[in-house]
């Protein structure tokens, strides 16, 4: 399985910006998926999940209402429409699939994309 995240660019404060996830898999159906991002200096964050078929999503607080994550499996693609963009959503967002913790919602997943740059000016 192979994860490419794409979409990211240097945008002003208030814009948005769509990331795009692309599965390719040789086998097996389509799983649970996330975004996760890491601004210089921190830790790896959590963003939100979506459940294998869009049913079910997941957000933390701080992009609840800004953030949205949809998923068309015929297309193979996750995506991640960011709204009101604030500089510190500054950071490399990266797409994973396949959870790997019991319970909703997992911040564990097994595979991982290499990130795209999202940079917010003020």
């Amino acid at each position: 399985v192979q994860l490419q995240a794409s979409g990211g660019g240097l945008v002003q404060a208030g814009d948005s910006l769509r990331l795009s996830c692309v599965v390719s898999r040789s086998v097996g159906s389509p799983k649970a998926m996330a975004w996760f991002r890491q601004a210089p200096g921190k830790e790896r964050e959590f963003l939100t999940t979506i459940s294998w078929n869009g049913g079910r999503v997941y957000y933390i607080d701080s992009v609840k209402g800004r953030f949205t994550v949809s998923r068309d499996n015929a297309k193979s693609t996750m995506y991640l429409q960011m709204n009101n963009l604030k500089p510190e959503d500054t950071a490399v967002y990266y797409c994973a699939e396949d959870a790997q913790s019991i319970g909703w919602p997992s911040r564990e997943y097994r595979y991982w994309g290499k990130g795209t740059q999202v940079t917010v000016s003020s």
